[in-house]
């Protein structure tokens, strides 16, 4: 990060000084009544969509909600989040973690160079980040659980994108718009905030979530992409890998989400694209067995006749015959994996 913005954010501010006082947080300044929960009102001024301040250091500050979304941001060291007293998250130099306004938290100690930044966001501020990205993209979601009245979305997201330099200089941008703020400035703050999001669903791959039921629809998305993409080679332990998730817990999620396991979902991509092959190519079946990700000949013969009830050389000289899809086919109805892109596709309806 630019060293002129660093010694901005890494001096000390009036609350931290008070703070190595009284070794605690000043609740008035951030809420109202008994119950912490961070005010909007406090934190943003008349008419403002978004905000910024440095992370309180030198004390843990308390278990507390808020009423609008939160993205905290660390430009070093690094910081520890108890999400509803349950997930420990660790905040690196250069993550991101987007908090809904549903969320229950607690920050651990942070010391000097603790440097972390809260972007303090009304929804509405992600208008425009939302008509730019895909529908079916984690953070679209995320937005649009924040505009209910019932939060039904993922509590948190966690992006390890610290490698990420288009990532990284989007935020920066951010900050230093924010902290030098000019006319016009909260259009082009939402822009950069679309490109961010534009950047971020590039990195699914990066992204840990809670364990919310739209999170189990994304990991829907998610694997059929990664199906889509990887046939040939796809395996559940490399997906859990990517997902960065326990091979058995990976394997329940996708059960729960898709009413069929990761092999049958990967099973009915391989048999669509042989059947496309069959009908486009005049390849050998062998070669497109091979290339389709089986190395068992008989294997794929005995699965193709329970399925299609006819052998993969019937399927192409009908096909040739009639220049029709086998009926076979078309009786046994979609496939499996369309069934469930078709799925995924109504859920954004």
């Amino acid at each position: 990060m630019n060293m002129e913005l660093m010694k901005i954010l890494e001096s000390v501010t009036d609350e931290e000084k008070r703070v190595l006082e009284r070794q605690k947080i000043e609740q008035e300044i951030y809420a109202n009544g008994e119950e912490f929960t961070v005010d909007s009102k406090k934190m943003l001024a008349k008419g403002e969509l978004i905000s910024i301040r440095p992370h309180t250091r030198f004390v843990n500050f308390p278990k507390h909600k808020h009423n609008y979304v939160e993205i905290m941001y660390m430009c070093s060291g690094s910081t520890v989040h108890l999400i509803d007293q349950e997930e420990k998250i660790i905040l690196q130099k250069g993550d991101l973690l987007f908090l809904s306004r549903s969320v229950s938290h607690e920050i651990l100690y942070a010391g000097e160079k603790d440097i972390g930044i809260n972007f303090i966001i009304l929804p509405e501020f992600f208008d425009t980040a939302y008509e730019m990205v895909d529908k079916n993209n984690v953070l679209a979601r995320f937005i649009i659980s924040n505009l209910r009245r019932e939060n039904d979305g993922p509590k948190y997201l966690h992006f390890k994108v610290s490698d990420v330099l288009p990532v990284q200089n989007l935020i920066e941008n951010m900050i230093y718009s924010l902290l030098n703020r000019k006319e016009n400035d909260q259009k082009i703050n939402q822009i950069t905030m679309g490109l961010l999001f534009l950047q971020l669903e590039q990195y699914t791959d990066k992204i840990q979530s809670s364990p919310e039921d739209s999170f189990s629809r994304f990991v829907t998305a998610y694997v059929m992409r990664y199906i889509e993409q990887h046939y040939k080679t796809a395996t559940l332990t490399e997906l859990a890998y990517k997902m960065e998730q326990p091979v058995p817990k990976m394997s329940r999620i996708v059960k729960s989400v898709t009413g069929a396991t990761f092999k049958e979902l990967l099973q009915e991509r391989r048999f669509d694209k042989a059947l496309q092959m069959l009908r486009e190519t005049s390849l050998p079946v062998t070669d497109i067995i091979l290339s389709v990700g089986y190395e068992n000949n008989s294997y794929f013969h005995r699965r193709f006749r329970e399925k299609y009830h006819m052998s993969p050389k019937e399927y192409r000289m009908e096909y040739k015959r009639t220049g029709e899809v086998p009926v076979r086919e078309e009786v046994r109805g979609k496939s499996l994996f369309q069934e469930k892109e078709r799925f995924r596709e109504n859920e954004e309806k």
